[in-house]
Order: C-alpha cells, then structure tokens, then sequence
C-alpha cells in the first residue's frame, strides 16, 4: 500500500503558517534508521502560538504525526499521510530559573543535561543517556541509567488535535515504566524539570560515565535505540540472546552483535526489513522463552 494519492495536493487545503510546510518531505534521513518513505506534508512550526493556530484551522480528516529527533522511530517505506509535525528552531530554548530547568520539547536530551550541568544543577545527567528530545522524554517517560523522567518532571505544556494549548502537573500525566497516559493527540511543546544544586565535577562526571557505558555497550551505527521494551523481571537483550538472535539478519537489516536489544541498518535496509526482522525477534523470543517482547521503537506509516 503506497502513499495515498486521493489529496494529491494536500498542502493547497491547509491553512497558511508562519512556520514551514513542505510536500512530499523525504523522513528516513531524519530518523537514525536512515530509511524509511516520505511525509505527504511536512511541517515546522515557528512557535506555540503557530502551531496551535495551525492545528485550530486543519481540516479535521487530515491525520497529524509528530517526528521528534527519529531516534526511537521507524518510518515505513510508504511514507506517512496527512501532516507530520517536527518541533525545531522556536521549541529547542533551555532557561535555568533557581533549582528547574525549562525546556522547550524539541531541545535534545543530552543539551538539557549539560544546561544543568552548566550550571551546578544534579539530578538530570541520566538525560545524557536518553537519543531524543524532551517532548518524546515525556510523552513515553523516558528513561536510562538510574532515572526517568517522572522523577523529575513539574509540569508540562502541550497542544492538542484542535489546537487547544494544555498545562498540566507532572502528577497528571499518569506515568508508568515508558508510558504516560496523556492523549494520543497531544504534542508536548515545553517541560519543567526539577532539579538539587550539586557539585559541578561530580554531575561531569556521571555525565561523562554515562558515555562512556553508552559507547561500550551500543552500537553507535544506524539504529534506533532500544528496540523491545524490558519485560517485568527480564531484560529484553538477554531474552533475544538466548533466542540465538544474536546477528540474525533479514535483507540488510541485523540484530546488533554488540547489544541484542538494538537493531541495525548495515546499509540499505528497508524499512520493511527492519520490522520483519523485529517481528522475527519477537516470534523466536515467544517460543523459547514464552515472553511477548513488546516495540518500544515507534513504527508510523504505511507499508510500500
């Protein structure tokens, strides 16, 4: 199934924003896969007030997706309908005010890290461990290295499918292990995080751990993070070992020989390839350990 075509000019029915809106915008070089089809209408908002007013005026049948770095995302070789949404310049500003560090959602992880860092500020290094943005860190309670991002978050802003901007406590959001429970429509747009003043050489230094334990344990290559989500009392890597999956390929795409739980794109993988190769995981892990792995990576789009 291709990209639908019964909009072939989608991007003359939306409304007009300060920001940009691009047709037929090529995703795969905008995810850490690097493959991946096209978004029928990409579009980069300038500011809060753009992309709520946006949103407001969109035509209620055209579909809404949001692409933050491409970390922990695949996107399918048919590409995604409807309007893709990427928070960039206007969203990426990190303001220390006292003991909290305010970020705009399309800000990296490891900048919100080296901010407090900066500024004598503990408690956010396990940041530095986490391939994203700020905005994907608090939709799926993002995590690494000790910490997660219900144990430091105050609140949030977002935007929602009409437009209607939302602020709300971090107690709201409903969080569990990857998870909130804030609505699917939602496009967080800030967070304020809280943090403890510390000593500048020690928050340096686990920062710097945390790379350090990141390069010798991941494939730094094509890949998109941790594929499967840790089962309750099991670690995914493991499962997937003792599965023999270890540098099982399907086309160009391979289970990591460095860390079972990542997947690589050798070269010229599909998108296709990628999730075949996934569900392989899954379907041999099932059978030798009765554990359903679940995707942790993000699948968007629609198959070629």
């Amino acid at each position: 199934m291709a990209l639908a075509t019964s909009h072939p000019h989608l991007i003359d029915r939306l409304p007009k924003p300060r920001g940009r809106l691009v047709a037929d915008a090529p995703l795969g070089p905008q995810t850490w896969f690097r493959t991946g089809g096209p978004a029928e209408v990409l579009f980069r908002p300038a500011d809060v007030e753009d992309l709520a007013s946006f949103l407001a005026a969109l035509p209620a049948d055209v579909a809404v997706t949001v692409l933050g770095v491409g970390s922990n995302l695949l996107v399918r070789d048919g590409g995604v309908n409807g309007v893709v949404v990427r928070l960039m310049r206007g969203f990426t500003a990190i303001a220390v005010e006292g003991h909290e560090v305010v970020s705009g959602a399309g800000a990296l992880d490891l900048n919100v890290a080296l901010t407090a860092r900066d500024h004598a500020l503990a408690g956010l290094e396990f940041l530095s461990g986490i391939p994203g943005t700020i905005g994907g860190a608090v939709a799926m309670n993002g995590g690494a290295y000790g910490g997660e991002l219900a144990q430091v978050l105050v609140s949030a802003e977002a935007v929602d499918r009409s437009g209607a901007v939302h602020r709300v406590d971090a107690a709201d959001l409903g969080f569990s292990y990857r998870h909130s429970t804030a609505p699917a429509d939602w496009i967080f747009t800030s967070a304020r995080l809280r943090a403890t003043p510390g000593d500048p050489l020690a928050i340096a230094r686990r920062i710097a751990e945390i790379d350090a334990a990141r390069t010798e344990s991941q494939p730094r290559s094509r890949t998109g993070g941790s594929t499967f989500v840790n089962p309750e009392g099991h670690k995914a890597w493991e499962l997937i070992d003792r599965a023999g999956c270890r540098g099982l390929r399907v086309g160009e795409a391979q289970v990591s020989e460095k860390h079972c739980n990542f997947l690589i794109n050798l070269g010229t993988a599909t998108a296709a390839d990628i999730e075949a190769l996934g569900e392989e995981v899954r379907r041999r892990v099932l059978a030798h350990s009765g554990v359903q792995l679940e995707w942790e990576i993000r699948r968007i789009g629609v198959p070629a």
